[in-house]
């Protein structure tokens, strides 16, 4: 959805009427996960996708035929034993469930949309619910921490549940399909609601002001990352040398942790690049005592030999130890700074998809 906002937003400005197509529940093996969305305007014109290209031509005549009144909306499935669906190319084997309707220009459908664009824009939280069957499909509610919610979905009990819920899915960062009664009530199948978590993106904090860091900032902010660069020497570590960066920070790497490490949570990511003992051992020692998801080391397994004696006796056991990845990245070959890169994200996602993958902390021989 925050892919086509924007297009979204321009469209409407321009007098286009719109209609968006959102992937509301998977089974097996799907293209992309609940949440991916599509938006098309009158004129045929498309932004973002559903389906990676298998149904989108089938999911755009929808589309069309909702804004022309020829169509009601609603839920529609795609399966791979669906000979209509085959017909248009869904042949990976799973099943797709999108929600397709149209953007009315209602006063409170305009104030959602228009929340929820203000809140992905400035990196806030939000969950933005909508009824895709039962006693008031289509209603919409825009749920904020903090803030009071905009929408209704039919009624103060149903609101409030589904308030609730929304407030705790939006934490966990999961995005999925719940269903209730009409009036909110537990265990019962009347009313299907969509929640759409918004999340702050995740963080990666780069140690170090040296080459890699360049390469490494730009893949992460491709992944979505909010990259900090932090370096204590104020020469190095400047916005003009890391301009692709979110922010540069002037500091050493346990004092600066030390000032937002309660912050970070298992979708957080630490890399420490200086492979100088001064800097890395303060920092790796600091970064295990976070919730962070991920802690990378650079250097050869010479240089990880040292840190890791240095590790012991700064007072670090076996089990925070084995949370550095160190040396850091997939063994894939990589050599220049742009393929260490890709060999750092490739390791950060494998950690948090819990896939096995050819860590280089995990085999032997030459790193390069």
């Amino acid at each position: 959805m925050k892919e086509v906002l924007d297009d979204v937003a321009k469209w409407q400005a321009a007098g286009q009427r719109v209609a968006i197509a959102r992937v509301v529940g998977v089974e097996g093996s799907s293209p992309r996960e609940a949440g991916a969305a599509m938006a098309v305007n009158e004129a045929s014109e498309v932004a973002g996708s559903v389906s990676g290209g298998c149904v989108e031509g089938a999911v755009v005549e929808a589309a069309l035929e909702i804004l022309a009144g020829d169509r009601e909306p609603g839920v529609i499935t795609f399966g791979y034993s669906d000979e209509d669906a085959f017909s248009v190319g869904l042949t990976c084997g799973g099943t797709i469930h999108l929600y397709v309707e149209s953007v009315e220009e209602r006063v409170v459908d305009g104030r959602i949309y228009g929340a929820l664009r203000a809140a992905v824009d400035a990196s806030e939280p939000a969950a933005l619910v909508t009824v895709t069957a039962g006693a008031g499909m289509g209603s919409k509610m825009l749920v904020r921490p903090g803030v009071e919610p905009i929408g209704t979905l039919g009624n103060p009990d149903i609101d409030r549940v589904v308030g609730r819920d929304a407030l705790g899915e939006l934490e966990a960062g999961l995005t999925s399909t719940r269903h209730y009664g009409e009036r909110g009530e537990a265990r019962e199948e009347a009313v299907s609601v969509f929640i759409e978590s918004f999340v702050v993106p995740p963080r990666m904090i780069i140690f170090g002001a040296v080459d890699f860091t360049a390469a490494l900032a730009k893949v992460a902010k491709l992944l979505g990352f909010r990259v900090t660069v932090c370096d204590a020497r104020a020469v190095f570590a400047t916005v003009l040398r890391f301009p692709m960066a979110d922010e540069v920070v002037n500091s050493w790497p346990d004092r600066y942790l030390g000032e937002i490490g309660a912050e970070l949570t298992p979708r957080d990511v630490v890399c420490v690049l200086t492979h100088d003992h001064k800097f890395d051992v303060p920092a790796i020692a600091a970064a295990v005592q976070t919730d962070v998801g991920y802690i990378g080391a650079m250097g050869s397994r010479r240089t990880n030999e040292g840190r890791v004696a240095r590790l012991r006796e700064a007072g670090l056991g076996d089990a925070e130890i084995a949370r550095v990845m160190s040396p850091i990245g997939l063994d894939i070959g990589a050599r220049t700074p742009e393929e260490t890169a890709i060999s750092i994200c490739a390791e950060v996602i494998a950690t948090r998809t819990g896939r096995r993958a050819a860590s280089l902390r995990d085999t032997a021989g030459p790193i390069h």
